[in-house]
């Protein structure tokens, strides 16, 4: 059994007991958090689709750690003008551990 979620504009594609990184959630480790916005659920039956969201159908998780990305370097030169730009960005994260799909 899985579901299609939506969360920090993204689609996760998930199952019970897997991993996924995605935008920062408020809240610490050993926290819940329901991820309302359910496309799609998958299981022994049909399939049933949202639209686009699936009523009253909610994905719980649990948060595993508040991490960083990796660093992402922007580097912008004009050449012969004297001129050059150096930026670095790192991406603020949460690990989410699912833990309850619908049924």
């Amino acid at each position: 059994m899985f579901a299609v979620i939506k969360t920090g504009g993204k689609q996760y594609s998930v199952a019970a007991n897997d991993v996924i990184t995605v935008m920062t959630l408020a809240g610490e480790p050993g926290d819940t958090v329901t991820f309302d916005n359910v496309l799609m659920l998958s299981g022994a039956g049909e399939p049933r689709f949202g639209a686009p969201f699936i009523e009253g159908a909610a994905v719980t998780g649990e948060i595993v750690e508040q991490t960083r990305g990796p660093k992402v370097i922007s580097f912008k030169k004009r050449r012969r003008q004297n001129s050059k730009r150096k930026r670095g960005h790192r991406q603020d994260l949460t690990i989410v551990k699912i833990t309850v799909l619908p049924a």
